[in-house]
């Protein structure tokens, strides 16, 4: 679990100089491989530029602190974890971005991103070519965590590739190790940023 964590925190200071993780935004999480009901999750309000090994925190299935971290502020949007673990049980990493180009694309389309020929979409697990249309879907931003992991319930339909976005927000990818929850989140993030340029480019 500590090289889990130190792994994981490595990452969470990289995407804070792509400027991907500004200031004490976005949270990150993995389940542990001895204990999958156990989620090790980001506190809140850390400064993503310093945040280390010492800046997680384990909660239940539910969102709620372990005994051990009582008192401890988790994220603010742990139960989007909760939820997503619950959805896809086999997922053991979730990383989550507040890129500028994921907001941009969030704000142009109404409920996906279409995203069609380009190479790096085989970066998405289960894509085998280029020669294909995936939609990385785009839900409503709130402040009611409850409520929006309804929303992930009800539309898992939607979530066929292991990303979204939050309107005005960011993108949450997921995998089944760390490597892969990466993989997937650059994947989404470059994607969001070429298809961006090009459509500038064509107006």
């Amino acid at each position: 679990m500590e090289d889990l964590k130190s792994q994981l925190a490595q990452v969470i200071r990289g995407y804070h100089q792509k400027g991907w993780s500004p200031a004490t935004s976005t949270n990150y999480s993995f389940r542990l491989p001895t204990n999958s009901n156990v989620i090790v999750v980001s506190k809140s309000g850390i400064d993503k530029s310093l945040f280390s090994e010492n800046d997680f925190m384990e909660v239940d299935m539910q969102g709620n602190a372990l005994a051990a971290y009582e008192g401890i502020r988790p994220s603010a949007e742990t139960l989007i974890h909760c939820k997503l673990y619950q959805l896809f049980p086999e997922m053991m990493c979730i990383v989550h971005s507040h890129s500028v180009y994921s907001v941009l694309q969030s704000m142009k389309n109404q409920t996906s991103v279409e995203l069609s020929g380009y190479e790096v979409l085989k970066g998405f697990e289960g894509i085998k070519t280029h020669e294909t249309t995936v939609q990385v879907p785009i839900f409503d931003n709130t402040q009611d965590m409850p409520a929006f992991a309804n929303v992930l319930e009800e539309d898992k339909v939607r979530l066929t590739v292991p990303a979204f976005i939050m309107r005005q927000h960011g993108t949450y990818a997921w995998g089944k190790n760390l490597f892969e929850a990466k993989r997937h989140l650059e994947t989404a993030e470059y994607l969001f940023e070429v298809d961006w340029k090009f459509s500038e480019k064509s107006v």
